[in-house]
């Protein structure tokens, strides 16, 4: 495992050092460019005053996002499941009746 260095970040125009794998530097990024811009988001539309205010609430907006995207992937997923269960249904459906066939019909095996 590698070692954690810290990195300078800017959220709501304060500077924070957060501790990260050089591996991790980009998606602490991505993540920041996020956090950042929801944050600042939040601030604008004047509804939340405080940043501890705007951070909590950016956090349940983020947090409610994510688990509206989870639901809604686990449904696609379950979509596709049951999709592919029919399909193998079908798919052993017809090696059984071409098996059977084959049992029927003794012309075809002696060929």
């Amino acid at each position: 495992m590698s070692d954690t260095n810290p990195v300078k970040v800017n959220i709501l125009e304060k500077e924070y050092l957060i501790n990260c794998s050089d591996e991790e530097h980009d998606q602490l990024r991505a993540a920041v460019d996020i956090l950042n811009a929801k944050m600042t988001e939040m601030k604008r539309n004047g509804g939340v005053i405080g940043t501890e205010r705007i951070a909590v609430m950016t956090a349940l907006n983020i947090t409610h996002e994510m688990l509206a995207y989870k639901e809604k992937n686990q449904v696609y997923t379950t979509n596709i499941d049951s999709t592919l269960k029919r399909l193998q249904n079908k798919i052993n459906n017809a090696l059984v009746r071409e098996k059977q066939l084959d049992i029927e019909d003794p012309i075809s095996q002696s060929t």
